[in-house]
């Protein structure tokens, strides 16, 4: 394997490039991981990586795995320690590193099957963790809405690599997505912060539903939630207003898959 020594390699520039900019990210269509546990996860995923990039320290702790990156990936470097410092978005990384390709084919909602729908979260780290819930929790995709960049190295880290393996379907105009799913026999559903509305736990979600998530400060927007099946709320008897993104949507997708 060819060993990249300087930082100031063209590949190590690149994917700096990808780790730093959306506007590359998008321009290129792909995306870095950073980190054995995210990387490793692309063994388990329809992940393409275009470039494998570990330190020989990181080889030699993670010797299966580094065997197995290596075949995967269309090619595969050493870097040195001062290369890995200057891609490492961590303050002490792990020296390992992928470039992949964005999914080229995108989801459909499909169903008798379970989603959450995303109405323009901005947290990347809300973006990751409700992703990664919704895995956990057995949610069948996610359909983004005006969301921040999923492939941030923030939402990538939040996620624990559940971007790469759950459906991620983006939206280019919710209330008309949610109109369509309707007629295709979903129930949809908005959670939002209102006594007036239906208390969660008394909602038995049929094998087809759709539940939206709103944005951190002003939540489901009303075209959203006019276009929704019924409004839902948790019901809170302690002294907080309201709750994170991330917290209510789990608390919502637990809900939607209790009893399936």
């Amino acid at each position: 394997m060819e060993k990249i020594t300087s930082k100031n390699n063209e590949l190590i520039k690149y994917a700096k490039k990808l780790f730093t900019s959306h506007r590359a990210r998008i321009s290129e269509q792909k995306f870095v991981l950073e980190g054995a546990r995210l990387c490793f996860d692309a063994l388990n995923s329809d992940t393409a990586v275009t470039h494998f990039l570990i330190t020989e320290k990181a080889a030699e702790k993670y010797p299966a795995q580094f065997e197995k990156m290596v075949k995967i990936s269309d090619s595969a470097y050493f870097i040195s320690e001062e290369a890995a410092e200057k891609l490492g978005g961590t303050q002490s990384t792990q020296g390992v590193f992928c470039i992949c390709e964005m999914q080229k084919k995108t989801a459909e909602i499909e169903k008798d099957k379970k989603y959450i729908a995303l109405d323009r979260i901005q947290d990347p780290s809300n973006l990751g963790a409700l992703i990664r819930t919704a895995e956990a929790l057995g949610i069948d995709g996610a359909i983004c809405f005006s969301c921040c960049d999923a492939y941030n190295p923030k939402a990538l880290r939040a996620s624990m690599g559940s971007i790469l393996r759950l459906p991620v379907i983006p939206s280019l105009d919710l209330a008309a997505d949610i109109d369509k799913a309707r007629a295709a026999g979903f129930s949809v559903y908005a959670a939002v912060p209102s006594g007036n509305a239906r208390d969660v736990t008394a909602v038995s979600f049929p094998a087809s539903s759709i539940c939206v998530i709103g944005n951190e400060a002003n939540g489901v927007s009303d075209e959203v939630k006019n276009a929704a099946d019924e409004l839902i709320t948790i019901n809170m008897p302690g002294r907080a207003e309201s709750l994170n993104a991330s917290t209510a949507g789990a608390i919502v997708m637990w809900e939607m898959v209790r009893g399936k």
